[in-house]
Formats: C-alpha cells, structure tokens, sequence
C-alpha cells in the first residue's frame, strides 16, 4: 500500500489481554504479551510517520479500555498499567470499534481512506457467534468495500484459534455479509516473519 494511503487512514489496534496473553510460546522466550507490546510500539511509530495524532488502541478481556491518540511514547505506560487476565469477549470490544467508526463517518471525521482494524488475539472468543455477527452487521453499514479492514491476527499456537479466524476468513460473506472486509493472519501463515512485521505488512497491503 502507497504511503498516500496510510495518511489517509486511521488506525485502530486492539489487543488481547486475557489471561492465556502471559503465556510464553518458547521455553523462557518472551510472553505474548511482551510480543503484543513490541509491535505496538513498531505499529505507533510507523503510523505517527504519517499521522502525529497517534493510534487508538483497546485492551481487552472480559472488559475493554480504550485509549485514542496513542503515540508511541505513551505505549509503555498503557502495557504497565495493564496485567493479562480474564477472558476473551472479542465481540463486545469490536462492537465499540465498529460503533465508533460509524458515528465519524456521519459526522464527517472519518479519513478518506477509511479505517483498518487490527486485532491480536491468542484465543478463542467467548462467543463464536457474536464476533461474527458485529462484522456482518457492520459490513452492511459500508457504502464501498474499501473503507473498512478488519486484520485478525493470531499469536501463539492455540489450534482453536486458529480453525476460528480461518472461518472468519472463509465463511462471513456466506453468513451474509456484504463485503468480505476481515483477512486473518495464523501462526502457519505467519512463516519466518515476527509480529511487528506482521502487523505493518497488514497495514501496507
């Protein structure tokens, strides 16, 4: 994707912080969760090349936070006030995402390019149906295909999670959405390539 693009796009990052995020995958490697701070960081200071208001990021587990205007000198202090725990309800914290977009669209405040949404998630959501439900709701709010992405993408190895984000990938337009708007990135699809580099590579494709 040209740079032209990324500054005309906002950005959203939500991240996992259920329990199973202080995992580490290697023996004595770092926990997913440290992974999930080093690529936000590698994702603030790449978009602040193009847009010195920051990032949105949300932390989620059975509740969510937001945070707006995150830039990458404020991503520490967010992953120090936050500790993995609780459980994954993906639904509730995408619904705000979504909702939020929409209510600046109406009001203009939207980029030209729209908005992608990049999640990283270790884990089953609590309610399959549910995530897939706000993104087939909100596909059907979209004027053109292109406004909206959602990235999905896995860190550590659950199988579970796997097999999810491949029916998200796979099966939303046949569950009756009308743009397939979610691409999702597994830990088999991910090759040689670290997570900071995952998720820039989802922002420039």
């Amino acid at each position: 994707m040209a740079d032209s693009i990324m500054e005309n796009r906002d950005y959203t990052l939500i991240i996992d912080k259920s329990g199973s995020m202080s995992t580490p995958d290697q023996p004595g490697g770092q926990t997913r969760w440290y992974t999930a701070q080093e690529s936000t960081l590698a994702l603030a200071r790449k978009c602040e090349q193009f847009d010195p208001d920051g990032i949105t990021i949300y932390l989620f587990s059975s509740r969510f936070k937001r945070y707006d205007n995150v830039t990458s000198d404020k991503v520490g202090q967010i992953f120090q006030e936050n500790d993995p725990m609780g459980r994954t309800d993906l639904a509730s914290v995408l619904q705000d995402a979504l909702n939020n977009y929409f209510q600046r669209k109406s009001a203009g405040q939207t980029k030209p390019q729209g908005e992608t949404i990049l999640v990283i998630t270790d884990g089953e959501p609590d309610d399959r149906k549910a995530v897939m439900r706000v993104i087939v709701e909100a596909s059907r709010q979209m004027d053109l295909d292109e406004e909206l992405a959602i990235s999905l993408i896995q860190v550590g190895n659950d199988p579970t999670a796997t097999r999810f984000l491949k029916i998200l990938d796979d099966e939303l337009q046949g569950a009756g959405a009308k743009f397939d708007i979610v691409d999702t990135v597994t830990l088999d699809d991910m090759a040689d390539m670290t997570l900071p580099e995952v998720l820039l590579n989802a922002i420039q494709d």
